[in-house]
């Protein structure tokens, strides 16, 4: 099956790429000129020039495929105008493009648990429970997801697949490494009290999900989350990369006014620097939410996904590979 892969150069997507890769198929991944291609180095891949925000760059890349799956987006950006242009605009654009495609059996859209928002009691919130996105990356996910049930529900359309994912992790990550960083110097911060919780996915298992979504060409459109199978506080989380990079960090319990100083002080760099900053009041606000947490029950049911690593394991390998790497 020939799939085309947008955001193969980042995190997730480089990761899906290779699943797919491994499991056989011809894979095919958009890229600009200027893309960093040395997360697909030893991934045997089809290169497609393009951009997700240039329409006329699209139809040539799609021609073809069987299936896509679509990873492109900003997970930090200047301001909530850019979140939108690229989550939602970018896959407007896309889908706009499939016109072409007699071939394509299944659309693949990567989201984020941030578009269906956080849970008010701990227990994960049904898929089909109203979105309550809480920051503007979470709200332009969330129309991103609102185009592709439009276009799925085109009695021409093939099926779509949108898979939530809650907090991804693993080697080639840098929006996590900050906390292996700050193990390794024996330092811990934590949000209030450390009680938050999560649900976390390894992103081997998560690519692995996206993978077996693009080859399901015959089931019908679904949404789903993903997820390692425990939910976890924060405190959990610094255990488990305090295991993995073998030292015991000073735990600094911390306000919630001094995180939004933090941010603060991080936008304002990042307006001055004219670029885009990770840390910012959008990511206190989610870091503030008691409860981000979510089921795999459904995907379980479906395609037979499961997940295969576990939090410790996955803190090991990731710090393994930071240290491979000299990230670490």
């Amino acid at each position: 099956m020939r799939v085309l892969v947008t955001g193969a150069t980042g995190f997730l997507g480089s990761h899906i790429a290779e699943q797919l890769a491994h499991q056989g198929h011809s894979v095919r991944v958009l890229l600009r000129r200027t893309s960093d291609r040395s997360f697909l180095r030893g991934i045997d891949v089809e290169e497609a020039l393009g951009d997700v925000t240039q329409p006329d760059t699209l139809p040539a890349a799609v021609d073809g495929v069987e299936a896509i799956v679509h990873a492109a987006g900003l997970v930090k950006a200047r301001s909530a105008e850019e979140f939108e242009a690229v989550n939602a605009g970018g896959t407007a654009n896309l889908l706009s493009a499939l016109g072409q495609t007699p071939r394509l059996r299944r659309f693949v859209l990567i989201s984020s648990l941030a578009a269906h928002g956080p849970s008010e009691d701990g227990r994960p919130r049904p898929l089909d429970a109203s979105p309550t996105p809480v920051t503007a990356y979470g709200r332009s996910k969330l129309k991103a997801e609102q185009f592709v049930r439009s276009w799925a529900g085109d009695p021409d359309s093939v099926g779509a697949t949108i898979i939530r994912p809650p907090v991804v992790y693993g080697p080639r990550d840098r929006q996590l490494l900050t906390f292996f960083q700050l193990a390794r110097w024996r330092l811990a911060p934590l949000l209030g009290d450390g009680a938050n919780s999560v649900s976390c996915v390894y992103v081997e298992d998560a690519a692995r999900a996206a993978a077996i979504a693009a080859a399901a060409g015959d089931a019908p459109s679904a949404t789903y989350t993903v997820d390692d199978g425990s939910v976890y506080t924060w405190r959990d989380l610094l255990a488990a990369v305090e295991q993995a990079v073998g030292r015991k960090a000073l735990r600094i319990p911390s306000p919630p006014w001094a995180y939004a100083a933090a941010a603060f002080v991080s936008e304002t760099y990042g307006r001055l620097r004219r670029q885009a900053v990770s840390f910012t009041g959008d990511k206190v606000i989610e870091m503030r939410q008691r409860y981000w947490v979510c089921s795999h029950d459904e995907i379980s049911r479906d395609l037979g996904w499961q997940p295969q690593v576990d939090l410790a394991q996955g803190a090991a390998l990731t710090a393994a590979w930071y240290r491979q790497h000299r990230w670490l």
